[in-house]
């Protein structure tokens, strides 16, 4: 059997388990979510927690407010950073071609932070003086020009005569992760006290802060992101093969790289400027679904925002649960989880450890 033909029957493979997979994800993405609606200090019972969603007034008002008021929303954002950054891994992996590329690991999450701290003290400083302090919907629009900014450079740096060197990249990106941490400790040491419990909220990685308002302003953002990432699944499918390859497919190349950078600008600098720096996300969860259900994006798109989804809200519910009432950070949780991950997987490519 030729290649072409392997690669054939693992695509019709992949098809054929696609729409149990995504039954399954989906199913997941439910469950974290109940869990997380009725788990923390307050425990909520699931029957009064559909009560609550319906609207029925026969809960107590306690619960009710709980419920509606803090965890729905909190939930809804969680689902909403969580997809993003999965389904931001598996597009830089896909353009790239590595499954090592990651948002985080090649600094975008630094340069939205960064951009993200830069409107914390200095837009603060500059403008509140003259229009009061600055709405909550400006975070997300310097994150994101932090974060496209970055991407942008990142990609001119790895790239050569039309060839790009993941090696390149993640030096780059380790180097102007450095860059924006030293920039981000000058501004905590010049913000006030207000200004620097925000900063550390960006450090960390929580989404206690979670409102409404926040859910509003993240939702424009990102919901489109994940939206549009399904329609770059040939495109990616394609690059796999190689750039060459792709072009005499009829792919047009960089219209999809435009777009597949784009999208993972607005999608990290959403997620940044309303969760902070969470790690690991963009990584682990698209290398475990290409394990178990292949490499096509078709796939591995849809996939990963939901499997990303399931993986923070289920984190954040453990964040919040393990040492009640007090809150871990849940990048902390990931972190420590995803590190070793991402050491396995570097040791599985190279065949295990020399000495």
């Amino acid at each position: 059997m030729t290649d072409r033909a392997i690669g054939t029957q693992h695509l019709a493979m992949a098809r054929d388990r696609k729409p149990l997979m995504m039954a399954v994800l989906t199913l997941l993405v439910i469950l974290a979510s109940g869990l997380a609606l009725g788990s923390g200090a307050t425990g909520v019972p699931p029957s009064r927690v559909l009560t609550i969603l319906a609207g029925q007034s026969s809960a107590p008002a306690g619960d009710a407010l709980i419920v509606l008021q803090v965890r729905l929303p909190r939930l809804l954002l969680g689902l909403l950073v969580g997809a993003a950054l999965a389904c931001s891994g598996a597009l830089m992996q896909g353009l790239f071609r590595n499954p090592l590329a990651d948002p985080g690991l090649v600094g975008v999450s630094a340069g939205a932070a960064l951009a993200a701290a830069i409107t914390i003290v200095a837009g603060d400083a500059l403008l509140a003086p003259w229009i009061g302090p600055l709405p909550f919907s400006a975070l997300p629009i310097g994150a994101f020009i932090g974060g496209l900014i970055t991407t942008w450079g990142l990609y001119l740096v790895a790239t050569r005569q039309g060839r790009t060197s993941i090696a390149v990249m993640l030096l780059a990106g380790v180097a102007f992760g450095a860059m924006s941490g030293a920039i981000i400790g000058f501004l905590a040491y010049l913000s006030d006290d207000r200004q620097l419990r925000d900063l550390s909220f960006w450090s960390l990685g929580s989404l206690s802060g979670a409102t409404w308002t926040k859910v509003a302003a993240a939702t424009p953002l990102i919901l489109p992101v994940l939206l549009l990432t399904p329609f770059l699944a040939r495109g990616l499918n394609a690059l796999a093969l190689g750039e060459a390859e792709a072009f005499h497919l009829g792919v047009p190349v960089q219209r999809v790289k435009a777009v597949a950078i784009m999208l993972v600008a607005v999608a990290v600098g959403a997620s940044v400027a309303c969760a902070g720096m969470i790690g690991f996300v963009g990584i682990v969860v698209p290398h475990v679904l290409r394990l178990t259900a292949g490499p096509d994006h078709r796939m591995l798109l849809p996939g990963s925002a939901l499997l990303g989804a399931a993986l923070l809200v289920s984190a954040d519910t453990v964040a919040r649960t393990v040492a009640a009432p007090a809150e871990l950070p849940i990048g902390i949780l990931t972190a420590a989880f995803g590190a070793p991950f991402f050491l396995w997987l570097l040791l599985r490519r190279q065949g295990g450890i020399a000495l």
